[in-house]
């Protein structure tokens, strides 16, 4: 008698994170294409405005480890409102922001926000759906993870064409308060929480250690011969830090009291899928930052051609993600995220080749293949990878996915970006003009992702679908029911 009514209200609660998730994703990437308009209007250098960015994926990265814990300790309702309040206080304060400051001030904590979202619909989705609806499901997670941040230069570039950079917080403000709203009265509480512990130690220890390995390397190429030091120091830093955490942890979830539970990677298909999703992810915010760089500075289009180029391509992403995730019902996710990694690396390769003569349809053509093999690979990654965990682990699982993608994002801007600098430079020192140098920094941090994009094809053949679905028996997770998911 029950089922039809709990069937209602997951089918409630899935779609009003789906949709509050792709409000707050949305706000990572806003900012790629107003860096330029940031620099006048603030009076600061292009690597200071690419902070925050930068810093947007570093918050979400530091937070997302601990929302483990959280989704373990607090039922689903509070933690909804708690990142929604934090997003939506964060998009305010950057609304207002006076000063460069005070804007990126406004961007940690809508990160803060952003990064328990993102674990908290997946571990949910985990959660509710059962196996054989997964795929489905996932493919509209796809469509957040992977359209949202993809598309966010288009929406900057249009806003950015009649009204000042405030308007990309003023006009997603009021959206993201009224989710809050609708959210504090209909999301309904779907798992049973538990008492567990928290480690401080571990705490921070994971903030300095991937907040030091970010930091580290969005400083690599940025700092003279001679100053060199905090680069150094943030990274080594950052590295000893990792190793303890992880070491804490192995010993810690010994005894179920883990930050980040690690046996997550004990199972083959998450650690593939894993890895696949640092590749992934990395393609994914580097093609974003730099696309808008080359087209603006070498192909010399206005922020709003560059969003309206850019846009078919996440569009696309989006109208697969679905389609994908029922393929993947069928027939498992090996001969999705084989062609998807064969598709990324061939446009990896192809944007190599690059220069200031390129015609911007030809980059579109590109954008729009690149789309089509990154829609192959994210939702057989979200489903095979959380879907081979137990369930005690999915909370664990969705926490380290969270990270992983973050780091990734994070430490593939930070290189591409890097790459770009030091070679623009130096062909800048030979005599090349601003577009010719720039055009051949973009072509060889392009080449350095189509070199890290061959190891996905050969990981994509080690990927399969899991084999047996496992049961909630665990009495920390409710019961799993079908739920409608189109």
């Amino acid at each position: 008698m029950n089922k039809p009514d709990h069937s209602a209200r997951n089918k409630r609660v899935i779609w009003l994170l789906l949709v509050s998730a792709f409000v707050v994703i949305l706000n990572e990437t806003i900012m790629n294409v107003a860096i330029r308009e940031l620099m006048i209007d603030l009076n600061i250098t292009a690597r200071a405005a690419q902070w925050l960015t930068t810093a947007f994926m570093l918050t979400m990265a530091v937070v997302i480890p601990i929302t483990g814990f959280l989704l373990q300790r607090f039922n689903t309702r509070p933690i909804f409102i708690a990142a929604m309040s934090l997003f939506s206080t964060g998009t305010l304060l950057a609304a207002l922001a006076p000063g460069f400051s005070f804007l990126l001030l406004g961007r940690v904590v809508q990160a803060s926000g952003t990064a328990i979202m993102m674990p908290l619909l997946m571990t949910t989705v985990m959660t509710l759906v059962p196996p054989r609806e997964r795929g489905k499901t996932m493919g509209n997670v796809s469509i957040v993870i992977s359209v949202a941040p993809a598309i966010g230069p288009t929406i900057s570039g249009i806003i950015l064409s009649s009204l000042s950079w405030r308007w990309m917080f003023w006009l997603v403000l009021p959206i993201a308060v009224t989710m809050l709203i609708i959210g504090a009265r209909r999301v309904e509480n779907v798992t049973e929480p538990k008492k567990v512990p928290i480690d401080v130690a571990s705490v921070i220890l994971s903030a300095l250690g991937f907040g030091g390995l970010i930091f580290g390397l969005s400083r690599v190429g940025a700092d003279s011969a001679s100053s060199t030091a905090p680069m150094w120091i943030a990274l080594i830093t950052g590295a000893v830090s990792l190793l303890v955490f992880v070491l804490r942890q192995l010993k810690l979830q010994r005894k179920d009291r883990a930050l980040l539970d690690l046996r997550t990677f004990s199972e083959p298909i998450f650690a593939v899928s894993a890895s696949l999703m640092v590749i992934s992810m990395a393609s994914l915010f580097g093609t974003v930052i730099l696309l808008p760089i080359y087209l603006q500075q070498v192909l010399g289009l206005e922020p709003v051609q560059v969003g309206l180029l850019l846009l078919p391509g996440g569009l696309l992403m989006g109208l697969l993600a679905p389609f994908v995730g029922r393929l993947y019902d069928k027939i498992g996710p090996r001969p999705l995220v084989v062609p998807g990694t064969i598709v990324l690396s061939s446009v990896m390769w192809f944007l190599s080749t690059i220069s200031e003569s390129t015609e911007p349809m030809v980059i579109l053509a590109a954008h729009m293949s690149l789309s089509v093999g990154l829609a192959l690979l994210f939702t057989p990654l979200f489903s095979a990878g959380l879907g081979s965990l137990k369930p005690h682990l999915y909370s664990h699982g969705s926490a380290v996915v969270g990270t992983v993608q973050q780091v990734a994002g994070a430490a593939g801007t930070a290189l591409f970006i890097t790459i770009m600098s030091i070679q623009s430079t130096a062909l800048a020192s030979e005599g090349a003009v601003e577009a010719v140098a720039v055009a051949g920094g973009v072509r060889m941090a392009f080449m350095t992702g189509a070199v890290v994009s061959l190891l996905g094809i050969v990981a994509a053949f080690f990927l399969r679908k899991p084999e047996d679905p496992v049961e909630v028996s665990q009495p920390d997770v409710v019961r799993q029911v079908d739920v409608p998911t189109h």
